[in-house]
Order: structure tokens, then C-alpha cells, then sequence
């Protein structure tokens, strides 16, 4: 059972030219939790918007709270949301309730945040496909980066698969990606993950800040029988600061 307290509250800090200081909440992999002890970690936080990393929602088994979280958070900050794969264990599409939800997908787009460009990569894995084998082969919709990543301002992009990285992204002059998907590695030694989906044992990336680029959130939830060890559920917090002229 995840409470407000087995929360961890990671902050990262980062310096850009603009006219304010931003602060985004980002939350992945929230897999079925109770909203009541996320919804007390946001609003302590008091962010600009709400991002949102994917796999909200679980299965056709286990959605409506995910789906309540959203339009519970809608009701008082802006929601950005990127699809994982969770988001197509289903056989219909599922963007339809999501959208009523009131919050804003972010399904291979992007929006201007005021300042900041806000950009969200959608999962490759095929709808309908629980265990979709072939996931990791699937290439996902890039095209549209060309444009995203050659914008001067500012960019974040919500991408929930943290091996898209290399495979991928890397080459995109792209500010801050935001991912998760790894679950921490579910058991943590010497703050290194022991498994990971899409990247198997001893994965590289489950959480943490790599090349000054990649953030890697632990999630909130566990989809698996296999319990947490040293892995605590996590949030992230992004303060993005104005640079001093």
C-alpha cells in the first residue's frame, strides 16, 4: 500500500533565460495507487502544471482511479500527459475518456507552456497487446520531433520509455526528458535497479538525472507481485529558475 509517507519528493533544479522561475510536478507508472496521498504531495508543491509520464492506467481490470486522479488534479492545475504502454491494454482507444477527463495528451505534440515548449512521445506497443513481445522493435512516431526540437525555446518532452533514449533521442537537441516505464529497477543495490522492462537485468537507466538530460522518475505504483526493495515510490519535482542576467 503506497501513503503520503513511503513517498519519496525528488527535486531537480535547472537554469534557463526567462522572465520567471517554473515549477513542474511529474508523476509516472502510477499503476492503480490510492489518489489521496498523491493528490497531498502536489498540492504541498503548489506546481505550475502537472506532467504526466504514462501508465496512468493499468488494464481494462484497473483504470477508473487512474482516470479519477486526472480529473480530480484537472480541477486545479493544468495536466499534461504522455501515453505509455499501459495506456493501450485495451482493445478499444482509450483517448476518448482520457480527453473528457479535462486534462491535455500530449500524443506525439506539443504545446507552448508560456515560456516552455511541452512535448510528449508516444509509446510504440501496439493497442490491445497486454504483453506486447515485440514492444521494444516497434519504432516509435518521429517525424514530428524534427520540429519540436528545433524550437529555440525551452523543451521538455514526456517520453515513457527511458531505452528510447539512446536509441532514439539522444541526437535531438532536446532540453529535459522526463520518463519512467523502469519502476526503479524494482530491487535497488547500491542505488542501482536489478530489472527493468525494455532493458532487462541490471538496466541503465531507472532513475535518476542522466547527461544532465534524462530524468528518470521511480513511479509511484507496483504492477508487479514482486515488492519494492530499497525502491521507494517517487514524484519528481522540476524547478526550472530564471538566470540571472
Amino acid at each position: 500500500m503506497v501513503t503520503a509517507k513511503k513517498i519519496q519528493v525528488t527535486e531537480y533544479n535547472i537554469t534557463y533565460m526567462l522572465s520567471r522561475d517554473y515549477k513542474f510536478v511529474f508523476v509516472s507508472d502510477l499503476h492503480g495507487f490510492d489518489n489521496r496521498f498523491i493528490f497531498e504531495k502536489i498540492k504541498e508543491r503548489a506546481p505550475d502544471a502537472l506532467l504526466v509520464g504514462g501508465d496512468f492506467i493499468h488494464d481494462a481490470n484497473n483504470y477508473k482511479s487512474g482516470l479519477e486522479f486526472l480529473k480530480e488534479t484537472v480541477k486545479h492545475l493544468p495536466v499534461y500527459c504522455c501515453l505509455g504502454n499501459h495506456e493501450f491494454r485495451f482493445d478499444e482507444d482509450m483517448k476518448p475518456q482520457i480527453l473528457d477527463t479535462g486534462v491535455t495528451i500530449l500524443d506525439n505534440s506539443y504545446i507552448e507552456f508560456e515560456e516552455i515548449i511541452i512535448g510528449g512521445l508516444t509509446s510504440a506497443v501496439k493497442r490491445g497487446a497486454k504483453k506486447d513481445k515485440k514492444a521494444n522493435k516497434r519504432i516509435p512516431e518521429m517525424e514530428w520531433l524534427k520540429e519540436f526540437s528545433s524550437i529555440e525555446e525551452p523543451k521538455l518532452l514526456l517520453c515513457h520509455h527511458p531505452e528510447y533514449y539512446n536509441k532514439y533521442l539522444k541526437k535531438y537537441p532536446i532540453d529535459i526528458i522526463l520518463s519512467g516505464h523502469a519502476h526503479g529497477g524494482q530491487w535497488r543495490i547500491f542505488n542501482r535497479g536489478i530489472y527493468a522492462p525494455g532493458q532487462g537485468i541490471f538496466p541503465k537507466y531507472t532513475g535518476g538525472f542522466y547527461d544532465e538530460r534524462l530524468i528518470v522518475s521511480r513511479g509511484i505504483g507496483n504492477p508487479h507481485l514482486v515488492p519494492r526493495i530499497n525502491n521507494k515510490p517517487e514524484i519528481i519535482v522540476l524547478n526550472i529558475k530564471k538566470e540571472d542576467s
